[in-house]
Formats: C-alpha cells, structure tokens, sequence
C-alpha cells in the first residue's frame, strides 16, 4: 500500500509553528498511514508513561499546548486521554480537529464513533475527513462499513485514499461486511480517476480475499489481474500483482507465471 509521512512535525517542539505553514505542510499529504514514521525505537514503558503524564497536563492548556499534546496522543495509548480528547473534535481549528481525530484513531473508544461518523459526513475540513477515514479504520466493530463505502464512491481523493484502506479493516469481521465492501472496492478499482485510490483497492481486496466466499473471491482475482494487464499507472499495476502474489493460492501463481512465461509480465 502506498505511504507517506507523519502529518505531524517529528518534535512537539515544532507545532509552535504558524497553523498556516502546517496547513501547507499538510496539503502535500495525499498518501500513508499517519503513524508510519513514528520512531522504530520502541522506548521504555517508563518514558511512554512519563509522555503521556506530560501529553495529559498540555490537552488541558491553550492551543499550542494543545496541539503538542494531541501529537503525543498520536502516537501513544492512554485511557486517560479520552474524555479530552472528544471535546477537541469539535473545535473551530481544523488542525485540532484532525489531530484529535487521529489521537482518537490510535485511541479508539466507542464514544467517538458517532463524533467521527459525524465529521466524516459533515465537516467542510478535506483533511478532517481524510483524518476520519483512516481512524476508523481502528473500529472495525461499529457501523462504520456504509459510511466508508460512501466515502470512498463520492469523497476527494485524500479521504477516498483511506476509506478504501479501511475498508479492508471495517470488512474483515466476516462475509457479511467483506462482500460489500469487496463490491464497492472493485467498482472504485474500476472507475477511480485517481491511481493512488486505486492501488489501495487492489490493496485492500487482497486483504479481504480470506472473508470472501465463491463467486466474490474469484471476482477479487480476476479484477485484480485485468488491473495486474490493463491499468494505465504503474504503480497500481505492481500493487494489483503483489497482491495476487500474496494470495498464495496455487491456481493464481499459476496463473501469474504463465502470464511470465508468455512475456506479458516480467
């Protein structure tokens, strides 16, 4: 699946920033999981516990202190954080609405869902809404399958991005969430204008293949290589074969390496 980088500066320290030159910042994020370039390093419990002390004191001072606390609450979990961090989500700055929205999305709770459902069908904010859609992809249990699948047919491109990575989340708790959000996965594989949307389709059927049954999962596979053949970008033609290859099913790597051996892939 594409990524790309942490929304957030890497110290707290830099959120002291105008809003404005984060907003730009933030315009240039299309792409990736907002918590993939958190540090590898994992750090001992004794400093996790030490930040989220700190992360608590800052989300009850103003805007600035605020927001540095929201970046901790991106990264680490505490229960603690909950009940000041659902106030955040109706803040007028959109930057605190999204960060709190994807402190929530690291911190699931069931209160949230219907504050995020919310957002993601209402709030004018494109980088809100792309905060949501990857959020709730950590709360596969609630009703979030239609809402996703919404996004995905008629949102920007940002939030279609990860409406469709989330599906493979929301869809994943048995056929009767996989089938739908496999068909409107395949549609948006179609029919999507944008090549980064539809390489996270191809993504996420290949995750969902395993809670699919006949004659889905032969619809998955045969999709994923006309997409493997005939997508017009590179890049979604390489996700739709890696995730054939990942099938691991004997008849598709068959078909793949007939596929090689007629010199129609390499």
């Amino acid at each position: 699946m594409p990524d790309d980088g942490l929304p957030f500066p890497e110290t707290t320290h830099a959120l002291a920033l105008d809003p404005e030159v984060l907003a730009r910042e933030l315009a240039q994020e299309l792409l990736g999981d907002p918590l993939d370039e958190i540090d590898s390093v994992a750090p001992s419990s004794s400093d996790v516990a030490a930040e989220c002390d700190l992360g608590i004191e800052l989300l009850k001072g103003g805007r600035e202190e605020r927001l540095q606390g929201l970046r901790i609450f991106c990264e680490h979990r505490d229960p603690r954080a909950i009940p000041l961090l659902l106030p955040l989500l109706k803040a007028g700055c959109p930057i605190v609405r999204m960060s709190a929205v994807y402190a929530l999305g690291r911190n699931p709770h069931p209160l949230a869902v219907e504050p995020l459902l919310g957002l993601l069908a209402a709030d004018d904010n494109g980088y809100v809404r792309k905060a949501v859609a990857w959020s709730l992809g950590n709360y596969p249990e609630a009703p979030v399958l239609n809402p996703l699948m919404r996004a995905l047919e008629l949102d920007i491109a940002a939030v279609r991005l990860w409406a469709a990575s989330s599906l493979a989340d929301a869809g994943a708790t048995g056929v009767a969430k996989a089938d739908p959000a496999a068909a409107q996965l395949l549609l948006s594989l179609r029919i999507d204008s944008e090549p980064a949307v539809r390489s996270n389709c191809a993504w996420s059927l290949g995750r969902l293949y395993t809670d699919l049954v006949e004659p889905r999962q032969r619809d998955v596979v045969e999709a994923l290589l006309h997409t493997m053949l005939h997508d017009g970008d590179s890049t979604v033609r390489d996700e739709a074969r890696m995730a054939l290859e990942q099938l691991e099913q004997p008849e598709v790597l068959e078909r793949l390496q007939t596929l090689v051996d007629e010199g129609l892939i390499s």
